[in-house]
């Protein structure tokens, strides 16, 4: 049988949506056939029925173009369009409330809510001068408007945190190995003086940063 299919290019032509729900079905089946069928059915929009029709060899190269475009590590997008409007990544993390960093730190790791961490990295833009812009302020309201969003800015702003906690990780850690290399006997009367907490802190988190190598903190 044939039957014309259309292949995404690239992550930014697919949403968020449509990744969120590939993920609950590959994570509740472990049949490859069943699962390259899901792949092409809500990647490229193709019926079951359709897919079951069409040739082997052509469901194997589908599945590898997707399976492929999904270890890209694009740069970070600062700004798409979507619904008609364009939407830009926070400009300053450092001026972020404590409202965005909760909701930021909570659901940035977690994909089948990942969206709500998007809709405080990402808010349509509402002035913009140059490549200098302002985004909406941060409500919380109506998450789920950003699993229209593309895939290839959600990845790379997930990856943007990763290796900013990474590096972050690596400052804090070379700070504690400084501390740990001072007088031996200022460590040992820290308990005396007072700073015991100070040393149990470091150790913690010294432990927190080896183990995650990711921390917003």
């Amino acid at each position: 049988m044939k039957v014309e299919v259309y292949i995404p290019d690239t992550l930014s032509e697919i949403t968020l949506d449509k990744y969120q729900r590939y993920l609950k079905i590959q994570g509740s089946n472990t049949d490859e056939n069943f699962l390259a069928i899901k792949m092409i059915e809500i990647f490229c929009g193709l019926r079951g029925d359709t897919i079951m029709q069409m040739k082997a060899k052509s469901i194997k190269d589908i599945t590898l173009i997707l399976s492929d475009m999904f270890t890209e590590k694009p740069q970070l997008v600062r700004e798409f369009k979507m619904n008609g409007k364009t939407y830009g990544f926070i400009p300053n993390l450092e001026d972020m409330s404590f409202g965005e960093y909760i909701d930021l730190d909570t659901y940035i790791g977690d994909m089948d809510n990942i969206h709500r961490a998007m809709n405080v990295l990402y808010r349509p833009i509402k002035q913009k001068h140059n490549d200098k812009y302002l985004i909406e302020d941060y409500t919380g309201d109506a998450p789920d408007k950003m699993k229209d969003m593309p895939m290839d800015a959600v990845l790379s702003s997930i990856l943007f945190f990763y290796h900013l906690g990474m590096d972050l990780s690596k400052t804090m850690l070379n700070y504690l190995q400084e501390e740990e290399n001072k007088d031996i006997l200022q460590q040992l009367t820290l308990g005396v003086n007072g700073d015991g907490t100070k040393a149990f802190f470091q150790d913690s988190l010294k432990e927190i940063l080896q183990e995650l190598k990711i921390s917003l903190n």
